[in-house]
């Protein structure tokens, strides 16, 4: 796809010409698109009875109407962040440079999940980041911290953060990560996701309740991914630099993987990589095999039990077969 921006004048929106935008948010088979060049967003339907269109997605689309139009062609991605089992698969967003999980000292986080979503973002080649918000709690903060020291000792970034009690320290601190990037914000419910976006985009209650009107021809819709435009900081980068996007996607109780072959799942486990090659057979599992440099590295301590323990719970999910 050509990647140059397209004015969005009078003559290009003329029935039938091919214009180009970004997908801005999505419920069910209905898309809101961003013209290149400005202008009004479009409510967008893909072609076909098929979707396969995400959010981050650039397309082309050809306007029906005013404010309507019909997604014909995406562009290249550089990734696609999905969830799956063997039934059905859910996209998150494309294009993306980072992954940000919200996690809290109350209520208690799922380790699960947040395993889940750094394998997804390993798997996608992008840089996780977790937040801890409600460090304001004092009496669930010592807990929090040591479930996630292992996850430090890995290399990932935490961010701790008290969004609702230091809002201006906990902007300054995701403003120098968020900048310039694309990036997908998950969280489970309760963890003060929505009030971190509130922080982030100031507008963005309205500009949800707009994007739902949009989407939906005027009926309330709640859950929806949605892309926000991060406001640019013109001290970075001698103001050249884009403020980036943060996109929002509902509250995941279950991340399935299921998508990921067992080359791809046994490589999104930083621990596992400098170890792949010195198991005793090629096509080792890492399960119960004979001479696995991966389980005897949980036998003495250098891989923690529960990451091995998900990893397998991994390879079970992908090995499942509909029948």
């Amino acid at each position: 796809m050509n990647r140059r921006a397209t004015k969005a004048t009078g003559s290009t929106k003329a029935a039938g010409a091919t214009l180009h935008g970004v997908v801005i948010a999505a419920h069910g088979r209905h898309y809101l698109v961003a013209p290149d060049g400005g202008g009004a967003h479009l409510q967008c339907f893909p072609r076909g009875k098929k979707s396969e269109v995400a959010v981050g997605d650039r397309v082309e689309y050809q306007s029906t109407s005013a404010d309507q139009g019909v997604i014909v062609a995406i562009g290249e991605r550089r990734n696609l962040l999905y969830r799956s089992d063997q039934f059905k698969s859910k996209l998150f967003a494309a294009n993306l440079d980072q992954l940000l999980i919200v996690l809290a000292t109350e209520p208690h986080f799922s380790e699960d999940l947040l395993g889940r979503a750094l394998v997804a973002a390993e798997a996608n080649d992008l840089k996780p980041l977790i937040v801890l918000n409600k460090i304001d709690v004092e009496a669930a903060l010592p807990l929090a911290r040591q479930r996630l020291e292992r996850y430090r000792a890995l290399g990932y970034t935490v961010l701790e953060l008290s969004v609702k009690g230091r809002p201006d320290e906990a902007r300054a601190t995701l403003a120098e990560h968020l900048h310039g990037h694309q990036t997908i914000l998950l969280g489970q419910s309760g963890m003060g996701k929505s009030t971190l976006v509130n922080l982030l985009i100031p507008d963005a209650e309205a500009a949800t309740r707009e994007i739902s009107t949009a989407l939906n021809s005027g009926r309330h819709t709640t859950t929806f991914t949605r892309l926000y435009m991060l406001p640019d900081d013109g001290s970075k980068s001698g103001g050249s630099k884009s403020g980036g996007a943060l996109i929002d996607s509902p509250g995941f109780q279950e991340f399935g993987l299921y998508h990921l072959t067992e080359g791809m799942l046994e490589r999104a486990f930083p621990e596992f990589r400098p170890l792949l090659a010195h198991c005793r057979f090629y096509n080792c599992h890492h399960l119960h095999e004979p001479g696995c440099a991966i389980l005897e590295a949980v036998d003495d301590g250098r891989i923690a039990p529960e990451r091995q323990a998900l990893y397998a719970q991994l390879m079970h999910e992908i090995s499942q077969v509909v029948r």
